[in-house]
């Protein structure tokens, strides 16, 4: 079997492009992959028109191995965000067309599961007005969707400081959150690398009496001694990774024991397996895996394949059942949150399917996420933000 060539498909929303490729075969398989890129898609979709004559037309998509290596090192240059996101899309979509050709889910050839399902958390469900009461009202209706665990940013726009009076409102929204969905559901804190070592500490000790299950980039991803600071300040579990784009760049993450928690986006780490043999070296060092996952739905299905084989995998992000959830018809077989869990599922390779026709109805739009906005968790149009 050999590849005759790849296309690309971008779904467009307000805040966000995703970016679907299918690669073709000469025995007509199909796979697909996927990935969300934060304003560089049309780089994405150049990189690929020239990875696919110099690297994937005429390969075999049983080789992963060989073709990830060629995509990463055939260039010379060193593989960034760009590069690796553009191989995350071709191997998800080789580990497709390899499961449907053996008729066997991908989670099969990974060495078989360790659990039955997978535990979910929402974000993107706060797209309302910055209250106590709305947030209540909003978390309410996570639970009440079946979700036990969600997360958010409550900072608005804080950056390296947050003032006493800022500090009170995000309390009181992550008070008010707390209320409705009870002592027992998970509470993940989001900072999104905001703040100075000093505040991020500041602010997780205001914030521990609500019990939050992990802190989140609490300070910005490119100085661990920073990072360091603020994991021996605080006793709550840190988490960080998703702006990682090479496993081997976690190497000095897991040497400084910094984080509890590594969360790669496996749509911009290289894919699949590259975030399987992360999460086998993140358990070597006992940490948990919890991958970033801002995509649709064909990007969820390939992080549960890692989700359903490693024994070390905590949980899911979630976002299209409450942000832009429309686009979920955009995949055919679109993985499903029930009563909190995703479940195993049988079907062969990643068990979902690309609808075309469907996707063209959400053309690629100047989508923009500026976390520094007024309004930015409203997830609205450029320029609409209040």
């Amino acid at each position: 079997m050999r590849i005759t060539g790849i296309s690309t498909h971008v779904v467009g929303t307000p805040w966000r492009n995703l970016t679907y490729v299918q690669v073709h075969t000469d025995e007509g398989i199909t796979g697909v992959g996927e990935t969300r890129m934060l304003g560089h898609t049309d780089a994405l979709i150049g990189y690929l028109r020239e990875a696919e004559a110099n690297h994937i037309l005429g390969s075999d998509p049983f080789a992963v191995e060989d073709l990830v290596r060629r995509m990463k090192y055939g260039d010379y240059g060193r593989a960034g965000e760009i590069v690796m996101s553009g191989i995350a899309v071709i191997e998800m979509a080789c580990w497709d067309i390899k499961g449907k050709a053996l008729g066997v889910p991908v989670w099969q050839l990974l060495g078989g599961k360790v659990t039955d399902k997978v535990k979910a958390y929402a974000n993107g469900w706060y797209t309302t007005e910055r209250t106590p009461e709305a947030y209540h009202k909003a978390a309410q209706g996570v639970m009440e969707r079946g979700y036990r665990a969600l997360k958010i940013d409550p900072f608005g726009t804080g950056h390296f400081e947050l003032d006493h009076e800022q500090t009170l409102y995000a309390v009181s929204l992550i008070e008010a959150v707390r209320d409705a969905i009870g002592p027992d559901a998970e509470l993940m804190l989001e900072m999104h690398g905001r703040f100075s070592p000093a505040t991020a500490v500041r602010l997780a000790n205001e914030l521990a009496p609500f019990k939050p299950a992990w802190l989140e980039e609490p300070c910005p991803p490119e100085n661990l001694k920073a990072l360091e600071k603020v994991a021996a300040k605080v006793d709550i579990p840190v988490a960080t990774g998703e702006r990682i784009h090479d496993r081997i760049e976690f190497r000095e993450l897991f040497e400084s024991q910094a984080v509890d928690i590594i969360q790669p986006d496996v749509g911009h780490i290289g894919g699949i397996w590259e975030t399987r043999k992360l999460a086998a070296t993140a358990e070597t060092h006992y940490m948990l895996v919890a991958p970033h996952n801002v995509g649709g739905s064909v990007l969820t299905a390939a992080s549960l394949q890692v989700g359903f084989t490693s024994p070390n995998f905590k949980i899911l992000e979630h976002f299209n059942d409450f942000a832009d959830a429309e686009i979920k018809k955009v995949v055919k077989g679109a993985p499903e949150v029930v009563d909190g869990y995703f479940h195993l599922s049988d079907k062969p390779g990643l068990g979902v399917e690309l609808d075309v026709d469907a996707a063209a109805e959400f053309p690629q739009q100047q989508a923009r996420f500026d976390l520094w906005a007024e309004g930015w968790e409203q997830r609205k149009p450029k320029g609409a933000q209040p």
